[in-house]
């Protein structure tokens, strides 16, 4: 199968796999619904509210703006459109939804929320470095560097379950920012498994699987630092520690289910690797950035920018945090400056390797730069209306009406469970972990510890439930980021994948799902009975790889109809 067939076509473009994306019907209707959800929407609330004031926060129609953008996502298939509804819906409240704002809230959608989105100072640095590694991936592509990695691995990584192992551990291994993560392995590790027919949902899955508590125990009576109780917490961490082992599981067994078993067998017996259609341009700019034959395929044109990329950006968190330990200056490190500098180093040493090399003419470097650039744009706009929605739903309250409506009268067991989908649903709904661990860390921990001292259990050296609380709040935050196809991870995860972003979060949630189950059934429940946590850990992890070997098949398992890719093993 030809690269064109693997990615052609865009969202919404009238070509497509398959004829998944049917021309301009698909758009109109995408554009019809999209206007009709926000007017019924917004009707519906004003039939409720009195129109021209100002609505409360934290209220139930908090929560319209992320629930439109994730449904009409999810039904479309058209992230962009989906995206803006939701802000649209989300000024309008704003607005007071009155007729007037409904015209408003729709220029202010663009006008005012999109460009505060682009404005802050962290999202221009994020855009930035977004675009400098998408220059930086151009540029190794076409020096033929990236030929190189993938000789390198494919060298050991020579069927679809190494290959996967590979994705895994150098998901693992870069570990120190989910942005440059998502994008040095996606973009590194898809030719690869391109050729092993491996699926591109499977590929988003993996990358994505691999990525403020002073404030709140000043209210308490702990004796520990922030610090201290996070360290703490790390004991019950179950959900990340557990989503990571499932994918070394999945690599090890070569078991799937659900959506990404389809996914895979599709990838396996037809050689799709992408369902649908990606982005647009994409087909045009991976012929761009082919190298031509004659190029030498060196690995070292590859792996030195990135070195050099890692290598700064660790130093330069070391240089702008303070601490008594590695961890905590790290922690306090300027991520965002830190890639600025690695991925602005990275291309430089990129280019001289190019040109000192004679593989590429300057003109050459600056053509491949732009076009990896051009790679990572529709990934800009997306994190861009995230952003937009995720700033609304702060101003609407959504977090504070998610908190409140499902975290009352909490019995003491139940805590860290009913914690972790608390956190999981305001991620999912806003898109954001970080917002969310910096929303309900302040309103849990006290919460937490008010839970405890009324019951007599509460400790100045801590308690175990505690520790578990504030552990599921940065496990459930992490969880629906994982799931939301409005999170910004999420986007990058599928886009550097080249994998359709509703296809990965289809596939991406099953699994999620499975592992958070397993987690709440099997660990934090336990947990708050009293159950340690390294015996919660060990429990739910046998839940979770006994789960996989009963509801999981094999791939390429007799009567399939699938032709396992090069030697078995």
């Amino acid at each position: 199968m030809t690269e064109t067939n693997q990615t052609a076509g865009a969202p919404g473009s009238d070509g497509g796999p398959g004829g998944a994306y049917p021309g301009g019907r698909r758009r109109r209707i995408a554009v019809l619904v999209t206007g009709a959800a926000v007017l019924a929407l917004g009707v519906a609330v004003s039939l409720l509210v009195p129109s021209d004031t100002v609505l409360p926060t934290g209220r139930w129609w908090s929560i319209l703006p992320p629930v439109l953008a994730i449904g009409l996502a999810l039904v479309t298939r058209q992230i962009l459109p989906a995206l803006f509804a939701g802000i649209w819906l989300g000024a309008w409240l704003v607005e007071g939804l009155s007729a007037q704002g409904l015209v408003t809230s729709l220029l202010d959608s663009a006008g005012v929320y999109t460009i505060d989105a682009i404005a802050d100072p962290d999202h221009v640095m994020i855009i930035v470095f977004t675009l400098m590694i998408g220059g930086l991936v151009g540029v190794i592509r076409r020096n033929g560097g990236t030929d190189g990695i993938v000789h390198l691995v494919t060298r050991w990584a020579s069927t679809p379950r190494r290959g996967q192992l590979a994705t895994g551990g150098l998901g693992v291994a870069v570990f120190f920012d989910d942005y440059a993560n998502t994008l040095v392995v996606g973009n590194t590790m898809r030719p690869i498994l391109d050729r092993l027919r491996v699926s591109r949902e499977k590929l988003a899955y993996l990358v994505d699987s691999t990525v403020l508590i002073d404030d709140a125990i000043a209210e308490t009576g702990l004796a520990l630092n922030g610090f201290a109780v996070f360290v703490e917490s790390l004991k019950y961490a179950f959900y990340p520690i557990l989503a990571i082992g499932l994918v070394f599981a999945i690599g090890l067994t070569g078991r799937d289910f659900g959506p990404m078993l389809r996914a895979e067998r599709r990838a396996r017996t037809t050689g799709e690797v992408a369902l649908h259609s990606i982005a647009p341009g994409t087909a045009a700019l991976e012929d761009e950035l082919r190298p031509p034959e004659r190029t030498p395929r060196r690995l070292v044109n590859a792996l030195l920018p990135i070195l050099v990329l890692i290598a700064t950006t660790v130093l330069g968190l070391f240089a702008t945090g303070e601490g008594a330990s590695v961890i905590e200056i790290i922690g306090d490190g300027d991520p965002f400056s830190s890639l600025l500098w690695g991925s602005l180093l990275g291309l430089l040493v990129a280019g001289v390797l190019s040109v000192a090399q004679g593989i590429l003419t300057l003109a050459e470097v600056v053509s491949a730069w732009f076009a990896g650039v051009k790679s990572v744009l529709y990934v800009i706009i997306i994190l861009t209306l995230a952003w937009a929605l995720s700033a609304l739903t702060g101003e609407l309250g959504t977090a504070d009406f998610l908190a409140g409506a499902l975290g009352t009268a909490m019995p003491v067991f139940l805590l860290p469970a009913l914690l972790f989908v608390i956190a999981a649903a305001i991620a999912f709904a806003t898109g954001t972990s970080w917002g969310t661990m910096g929303i309900l860390t302040p309103l849990a921990v006290p919460l937490a510890w008010a839970v405890l001292d009324a019951q007599g259990l509460a400790a100045a050296e801590g308690h175990p439930i505690l520790f578990a609380s504030v552990s599921t709040i940065l496990a459930g935050a992490v969880w629906g980021d994982h799931c939301s196809p409005i999170s910004d991870t999420t986007v990058i995860s599928a886009l550097a994948s080249q994998c359709d972003v509703i296809d990965h979060v289809r596939t991406q949630t099953p699994y999620a799902l499975f592992v958070a189950g397993t987690v709440i059934v099997f660990g934090l429940l336990p947990v708050g009975l009293g159950l340690p946590w390294w015996a919660g850990l060990a429990l739910s992890g046998a839940a979770t790889l006994g789960g996989l070997l009963l509801l999981g098949r094999r791939v390429d398992a007799p009567g399939s109809g699938t032709a396992p890719v090069g030697s078995t093993e």
